[in-house]
């Protein structure tokens, strides 16, 4: 793992984006430093873009039995690695029609009261997001809560 040096704020609820990729689990043990840090829990979020049906500006919380196996297998993995470290963990999985309006509405929303984000980049998008990926780009444009990108 790369060292990670950064000023952090404290924080009660720090959500990680997990969409199965090297960098979102990379994203995840930054988080795990982040909420020791700060005592922190952590809310593991996937964004299922296959219930197209729904609306993205609700991005409802997809119940449990509507998890696809890859997916049940993501949060599991997730909470194993978080709360061996000793810290609360949520997994939700919110369906709607793209990641980064998904996530980004779920964060924004107050009733979920989220401090910190936490999100890997893939690096995949192109040419606007070279850098940084067009998900990880979009969340760190609209989120109103301070963005951490783990490349």
């Amino acid at each position: 793992m790369k060292h990670i040096f950064c000023f952090f704020m404290s924080a009660e609820k720090i959500m990680v984006c997990l969409d199965g990729s090297k960098n979102s689990l990379r994203g995840l043990d930054a988080a795990i430093l982040f909420a020791k840090q700060s005592d922190a829990m952590i809310l593991g979020v996937h964004s299922d873009t296959s219930f197209s049906a729904f609306s993205a500006v609700r991005t409802p919380i997809l119940p449990e039995e509507k998890w696809t196996n890859e997916v049940r297998e993501l949060i599991h993995v997730a909470k194993k690695k978080v709360e061996k470290n000793k810290i609360k963990f949520e997994g939700i999985v919110i369906g709607g029609h793209t990641s980064g309006i998904d996530l980004t509405t779920f964060a924004n929303n107050p009733a979920n009261k989220i401090d910190q984000i936490v999100i890997g980049s893939r690096g995949m998008g192109f040419p606007k997001e070279l850098f940084f990926g067009s998900t990880s780009n979009f969340v760190l444009h609209k989120a109103k809560a301070p963005v951490t990108i783990v490349k």
